[in-house]
């Protein structure tokens, strides 16, 4: 039977999704298709690796999965659980010290939180089951600030911040597998992969640029310094792999990074304190959290003469991908601080921590209208779950 070209590109994909269903990994390339690592599933869309996170594309994995909004809460060393249908916080547990992240695991199964007893020598990741949202006991782990895994699914990396390190673990029990230093990234923190996953790039907060660290050969590719002050904060890949967008919240708004070729191209001002990458459901458009405040630490809002809180300048600027311009910005009524969060869903709202107003935001992806849930002590990366998708490559859910 012919197939031309143009068919066959669209059933290469479909083939090599049904062979890695069956455990059995597709090489197979067509003039579009995309050639990734060994056991990595095969991009659907080159020009859209978010395709298969699109709006309700849910995986059977997540379908007795409670619909809840996971915020860790950095200084009360609590989880705070939020009912997004009613807005209402439902349940809240006490975990680790000092944690910053909520994490969804690769296989979709687990979500564990990212205690990194701040400042201490300490450290742990506290699991939740999706199923009932209670917690279960935490397994002591070295400084977890954050955490992702390989593209394969086969190891946890556990992003040692303090020690400017990266941890490969199982990702079922968090059994130490192996190390790699990144010495002249002070401030490891955040990261995305490239389309094909043969490596990534992560933030280097407190020396002011991006490392690369090849997958394949499990080594620094390189440094690259972004700004002379700079604090890089998240790290997002556009829908079809060509660049890399870097939030810098000294530099209020995000770098635009070639990363194939790792050099910049490009600077996008989107407002004060730039912080969270998120991208839109249907992979057009790219959410930035503008924290307010270039301050690390809260409370970010000062006090006039009169004694009522100034609170910071907060905002959501929205990114087209397609002219890597922003389209609108959405501040938050009376002042925030907009940090880290995701996309509910169904994409219709943008779920983000006040990180120094002790506030969750519930932002409409359509009008840009708030609505703030009061919750612990500063918040940070908070969950929303299930999302979308078959796989999550980590942080607070990078699905693909």
């Amino acid at each position: 039977m012919y197939l031309n070209a143009r068919r066959w590109s669209r059933l290469v994909p479909l083939i090599g999704l049904a062979l890695t269903g069956l455990g059995v990994t597709c090489s197979v390339t067509a003039a579009s298709a995309i050639t990734t690592v060994p056991g990595m599933a095969p991009v659907v869309n080159p020009d859209n690796l978010y395709s298969e996170a699109g709006a309700d594309h849910l995986s059977p994995v997540v379908a007795s999965a409670l619909q809840r909004v996971y915020v860790p809460n950095l200084r009360s060393n609590d989880i705070y659980v939020i009912d997004p249908a009613t807005l209402k916080v439902v349940d809240k547990f006490k975990v680790g010290r000092s944690p910053q992240h909520v994490v969804p695991a690769w296989d979709l199964k687990t979500l564990w939180v990212a205690n990194n007893d701040e400042g201490k020598a300490g450290g742990s990741l506290t699991p939740i089951d999706p199923k009932t949202g209670k917690p279960g006991q935490a397994v002591p782990v070295d400084d977890p600030y954050n955490m992702y895994f390989t593209p394969d699914g086969k190891e946890a990396i556990v992003v040692a911040e303090a020690h400017a390190r990266l941890d490969f673990r199982d990702p079922q029990t968090m059994a130490l597998k192996s190390s790699l230093e990144v010495p002249q990234c002070k401030g490891i923190n955040h990261a995305d992969f490239s389309i094909d996953g043969k490596y990534a790039i992560f933030t280097c907060e407190f020396s002011g640029g991006i490392a690369k660290i090849d997958m394949v050969n499990r080594k620094v590719a390189g440094y690259l310094q972004l700004a002379a002050k700079g604090m890089p904060q998240d790290i997002r890949v556009s829908p079809n792999g060509k660049v890399f967008y870097v939030a810098d919240m000294m530099a209020d708004g995000v770098f635009v990074i070639d990363g194939d070729n790792f050099t910049k191209t490009g600077f996008v001002a989107t407002g004060v304190g730039a912080h969270g990458l998120y991208p839109s459901r249907d992979g057009t458009r790219l959410y930035v959290a503008n924290r307010g405040s270039n301050r690390i630490h809260g409370p970010a809002q000062d006090h006039a003469a009169h004694g009522k809180p100034v609170r910071g300048k907060g905002s959501v600027a929205v990114i087209d991908f397609a002219t890597g311009k922003v389209i609108k910005t959405w501040p938050i009524p009376g002042g925030g601080s907009p940090d880290m969060g995701n996309v509910s869903a169904d994409g219709k709202k943008l779920w983000l921590s006040g990180r120094f107003d002790d506030m969750v935001y519930a932002i409409d992806t359509t009008t840009g209208d708030v609505k703030s849930i009061k919750v612990g002590m500063e918040p940070h990366g908070l969950t929303v779950w299930p999302q979308p998708g078959r796989y999550s490559l980590g942080h607070t859910g990078n699905m693909r």
